[in-house]
């Protein structure tokens, strides 16, 4: 059988098949060997309640561990906690680091909204070519608008922990209940109330998942020069800088800062926050290295584990001590 996991509890993943049948998993025992990475959204075929195979993604985000979404909706909240762009930045460039559509969701519209910051909002994001709404999921403004955008596909809701995420996923929709939790006065922020990543049926055609609240997401997986491919707005300008692994910041012949003016100042110090974030994570490569050893392979579309290295070695020796026994025999005869 076939289906997707919309759960996973504990060593538990509960699987939805065609139908809207449940089923309570564990998964094989040789995909626990191979430390096989199973998350919620993956597709699988399992048989008897164990899961057999995770057939290929579409789509994959590591951090937090989704699989097989359409899009992402950012949710940041325009108050409590006050809007920070440089963790807005942060989101979009990892949506686009995976290459997944991305959709702005500025939520808690009730607590006011002036109007130079919803001004300044549209002229930084909508000019990227990002689509973004407007919410209250206490006064259910906008809920329809987001409703639409949501309808027929799966989207992941990301963003801080106390912008409304659960709140708008039971504005939603009613029947679901998600536990929510106000944002606290002496921190300014939120605290988790949702534990582990569950897709939410909206309708027959429509899920949402609701992340865990993750706000440490850090740039220590790409290379300094690699940065500026994750913003539109700097992007456009880098092939005409006169090096090729120009970084922005102070080169000679940089065209990103001859029109420095042209890029909005939050999206430029983002930037830079990352880049150094990126340096972080080549120093820790370079003097400590990060690279292991594989236990698995792919043949046929298939993973395998790999024999190791000293136990390929000794084989490689068994064999040819045969040879050279083989080579002595026939000289003695």
């Amino acid at each position: 059988m076939k289906g997707q996991i919309f759960k996973i509890f504990s060593d538990l993943y509960y699987v939805k098949n065609a139908d809207g049948n449940i089923f309570q998993c564990k998964i094989r025992e040789v995909l626990k060997k191979q430390k096989a990475s199973v998350v919620t959204g993956d597709f699988v075929e399992f048989e008897n309640n164990v899961i057999l195979n995770i057939l290929p993604r579409k789509s994959f985000i590591k951090r937090p561990a989704v699989a097989n979404v359409d899009q992402i909706i950012i949710v940041s909240a325009l108050k409590e906690p006050n809007l920070d762009f440089n963790q807005l930045d942060r989101y979009i460039a990892l949506a686009k680091y995976y290459n997944i559509p991305i959709i702005l969701c500025f939520n808690k519209e009730d607590l006011g909204l002036e109007n130079d910051m919803q001004d300044r909002i549209i002229s930084i994001y909508e000019d990227l070519g990002y689509k973004t709404l407007f919410t209250s999921a206490l006064e259910k403004k906008g809920i329809k608008d987001l409703y639409k955008v949501l309808k027929g596909k799966t989207s992941a809701l990301c963003g801080n922990s106390g912008v409304g995420k659960s709140s708008l996923v039971n504005a939603l929709n009613p029947n679901v209940h998600l536990k929510t939790k106000s944002v606290s006065d002496k921190i300014s922020r939120g605290t988790h109330t949702t534990r582990h990543c569950e897709i939410v049926a909206l309708d027959e055609n429509s899920g949402i998942i609701d992340t865990p609240g993750f706000s440490n997401v850090k740039f220590d997986f790409i290379l300094p020069a690699q940065v500026d491919s994750l913003f539109d707005d700097i992007s456009k300008y880098n092939k005409e800088c006169k090096y090729s692994d120009c970084l922005h910041i102070n080169e000679t012949g940089c065209e990103v800062l001859a029109n420095i003016e042209n890029i909005p100042q939050s999206r430029y110090e983002s930037y830079l926050s990352f880049v150094k974030e990126a340096f972080e994570y080549k120093e820790k490569v370079k003097y400590n290295g990060r690279k292991t050893e594989s236990h698995q392979k792919l043949h046929n579309n298939k993973s395998i584990v790999k024999i190791s290295e000293k136990k390929r070695q000794g084989s490689r020796n068994t064999r040819k001590q045969m040879i050279y026994k083989g080579l002595e025999n026939n000289e003695n005869e």
